[in-house]
């Protein structure tokens, strides 16, 4: 006689609405400072992703970084779709597809930073300077979609959600990537 958890567990790797898909990328460059170069930062961001980006601001003055209330102090774009699969690529090839086991939350959401742009093909230009990023995956499965909607929101149940150890093994087999010490 077959164990009845064992045939449950089967059949959840086969359920497609259990696949985990990439929901949007975030990427963001914090100067720490407005003006020209946050300008630049905005214009490399662009070139990145032939998006506007959004500025942000800063939440309260901290006199040590020189920065003040409400001055914008970095950009970020949210990229989603099969531009963000190349993006994501193309940063992953600069981590050489390594992430520690930290970069994952516990949500199943995961994030790294490079500290130069030029690493993902933008060519290097003078005027322009070098800026680090950070990118930052949000992960989901079909369904998430009941939690947002206008009418009949509903709950993600659980066992739908996406855990840590869940986002770890979707980068695994996706990228054949490598997580260091887990």
């Amino acid at each position: 006689r077959q164990n009845p958890l064992s045939k449950m567990a089967e059949g959840k790797d086969a359920n497609p609405m259990r696949d985990i898909k990439v929901d949007k990328l975030i990427i963001n460059c914090c100067v720490g400072e407005s003006g020209d170069r946050l300008t630049r930062a905005a214009r490399v961001l662009e070139q990145l992703t032939g998006q506007e980006p959004v500025y942000s601001k800063a939440r309260y003055t901290v006199r040590t970084f020189g920065i003040r209330r409400n001055e914008k102090i970095s950009v970020h774009v949210t990229v989603r779709g099969e531009k963000a699969l190349e993006i994501l690529e193309r940063g992953l090839k600069v981590k050489e597809f390594e992430l520690k086991a930290k970069n994952f939350s516990s949500t199943g959401n995961f994030g790294f930073g490079i500290s130069e742009h030029i690493d993902l093909g933008i060519k290097y230009d003078t005027n322009t300077g070098i800026y680090g990023m950070d990118f930052f995956i949000v992960l989901c499965r079909k369904g998430f979609r009941v939690s947002r909607r206008k009418l009949r929101v509903g709950r993600v149940g659980v066992a739908h959600l996406i855990k840590k150890q869940d986002a770890i093994n979707w980068f695994q087999k996706q990228y054949d990537g490598v997580v260091l010490n887990e």
